[in-house]
């Protein structure tokens, strides 16, 4: 019980750091001034796998950014899609000739880890960038997303995402909040702080030269965008987080969505601390700071199955220790201050990002994130116990864990 709650405590004093800084400290937005350069050429990969409904808006959206045409190279990666998928895309490359190149995946292992990898084999330019087929750039995203490359010391570039179906009900409008507290608060006093911003698999920016020095992508992974952001990390590569390179994603509008999304990126996160934590903390090309920063980070989708253990733990302590009344009650009343004031750690940090956004009206909502971090609970708790006992089996293998698309089927929209 003291473990956990040293561990809790850590977790706890983290999000204060990060609240505190974002509204107090010193913010660092080295490249947001760079406005005009020399901008080299990138290729921008477009993830789709049966994305009939969104996969138009994407590429239309990429279509009308203000990086030069003639410089970007814009590649949806179409693996084995069954449904319009191919069709929609190849009448987006009739649309506009020479700046659309399809790539469609027939074969091959699956995921979304190895259809980039045979993607990036025909890649000629030194950067590429990555969305998923949901998401929706802004009109600056891409010259932001480059704009930090001028650094030769920067592997990777991670933008920000914001929901864009906030309004459809109270599951969306939580995410929002999370999403809030995620990149406005975490991300970026991460990146204020000189610690370990995090490559997030989309909306993001790749030097290739790093990528190659650090293996290139690895198709045996569940999350490759962390497993990327630490082999980056030892590699001697910095990943830079760009706060007002802003994107738009369709979060899930439904519960049992919302559950499968967590429980897949907790076995990802979960994976990545097994193979990466030891030679992240004997690495001294890092930081103390920067090692204990990228381990926390590593096991933060443990943290709520430990949560829930410790409940477990602090009413068995209460009702079986007989010898001495005050030790077990005392025991159960620190755990459930700590809880309390943990979980409103992680609740203030919304409450900056909600302050930061100027969008006050929407910290009315921040009562019912308790709802969302009971789902959330269970969700990485129940992933975890699939991970230890039945992904182990045989025939298990890697495959599309696609999220579920909301918006209608691109044959039912108003053509550009």
């Amino acid at each position: 019980m003291t473990l956990l709650l040293a561990l809790l405590a850590v977790y706890t004093l983290r999000h204060y750091l990060f609240s505190v800084n974002r509204l107090f400290g010193a913010q660092r937005h080295p490249y947001a001034s760079i406005v005009s350069a020399d901008w080299p050429r990138v290729t921008i990969f477009v993830a789709a796998h049966n994305e009939e409904a969104v996969i138009a808006g994407c590429l239309e959206n990429l279509m009308g950014v203000d990086y030069p045409p003639e410089r970007m190279l814009v590649v949806p990666v179409n693996d084995r899609s069954s449904d319009r998928t191919r069709e929609i895309i190849d009448e987006c490359v009739a649309r506009y000739p020479g700046r659309i190149r399809p790539f469609h995946r027939t074969g091959g292992k699956p995921g979304k880890a190895a259809a980039l990898k045979d993607a990036t084999e025909t890649v000629d330019t030194d950067f590429i960038i990555v969305f998923d087929a949901d998401y929706l750039p802004s009109r600056g995203l891409i010259r932001r997303l480059m704009a930090p490359f001028t650094d030769p010391e920067v592997g990777a570039v991670m933008g920000r995402v914001i929901p864009d179906n906030v309004g459809a009900n109270l599951l969306t409008r939580l995410l929002d909040l999370e999403r809030s507290g995620g990149y406005q608060v975490d991300q970026q006093a991460r990146m204020n702080l000189g610690l370990v911003p995090q490559y997030g698999g989309t909306v993001g920016g790749i030097r290739l030269s790093a990528l190659r020095a650090v293996g290139g992508w690895h198709d045996d992974v569940l999350a490759e965008d962390t497993d990327l952001t630490y082999r980056l990390l030892l590699g001697g590569w910095r990943t830079v987080y760009h706060n007002r390179a802003e994107c738009y994603e369709e979060v899930p509008q439904n519960w049992a969505v919302r559950v499968r999304q967590i429980k897949r990126w907790a076995k990802g996160h979960n994976q990545a601390m097994v193979r990466h934590s030891l030679a992240l903390l004997r690495c001294r090309g890092l930081s103390l700071t920067e090692r204990l920063d990228g381990v926390l980070l590593l096991g933060v989708y443990l943290m709520a199955p430990l949560l829930m253990l410790g409940w477990v733990i602090s009413l068995l302590l209460y009702f079986s220790v007989t010898a001495q009344v005050t030790t077990p009650a005392l025991l159960l009343l620190a755990f459930m201050g700590h809880s309390a004031l943990g979980n409103f750690a992680a609740f203030f940090e919304i409450a900056a990002a909600v302050h930061l956004d100027r969008s006050h009206q929407r910290v009315r909502l921040l009562a019912f994130n308790w709802l969302g971090f009971l789902v959330s609970a269970v969700a990485i708790f129940r992933g975890v116990l699939e991970q230890l006992l039945l992904d182990r089996l045989p025939g298990k293998g890697f495959q599309w864990d696609k999220t579920v698309r909301y918006r209608a089927p691109a044959s039912r929209q108003t053509p550009a």
